[in-house]
């Protein structure tokens, strides 16, 4: 009974470990892959409302703070380890699978930018979704797996609040 248990864990953190390496992969080659053939500001159109567009952000999401000190960078890449690590310790903690899962995506997302900042200065952003002159500011796959992180796991809360009323 001990060893199925601990088989069982062992391949949980084969698989969690596996998506955090693909997320981190999938993120960093994107990056580098926009950085080497994109111009820097100046709009690649794809859809009617999808655009490659590269920027750095040097604040935090939608260039919060961008203007700050040269320290910014270091204080930000300090501040999201910091929450990493608390988002870390939940991971480990929590027992349900899908928000384990959301926890994991959130984690890994935030680990990618950090590792921008802390090598780049800056975060690259190359995605630019919009409706006619509407953008959304610029993103990368790492904001994106935080965002459906988030989502997964504010949507397993607001099911598990529904089901505990009924």
């Amino acid at each position: 009974m001990m060893k199925s248990n601990l088989n069982q864990k062992n391949k949980h953190f084969f698989f969690y470990s596996v998506v955090f390496v693909g997320i981190l992969f999938i993120d960093q080659v994107s990056k580098w892959l926009a950085v080497q053939n994109l111009p820097l500001h100046e709009n690649v159109p794809l859809t009617y409302f999808f655009n490659l567009f590269l920027t750095y952000n040097k604040g935090v999401s939608f260039s919060l703070f961008s203007n700050s000190s040269p320290y910014g960078p270091l204080l930000l890449s300090l501040m999201s380890f910091i929450i990493s690590l608390g988002v870390l310790y939940w991971l480990v903690k929590e027992e349900d699978k899908t928000t384990k899962f959301g926890l994991l995506l959130i984690f890994s997302g935030a680990i990618s930018n950090i590792i921008d900042r802390v090598f780049l200065g800056h975060v690259v952003d190359f995605l630019d979704v919009y409706y006619n002159t509407y953008h959304w500011p610029a993103f990368n796959f790492a904001d994106s797996f935080i965002c459906l992180g988030a989502f997964i796991i504010f949507t397993r809360i607001f099911f598990n609040r529904e089901k505990e009323q009924k």
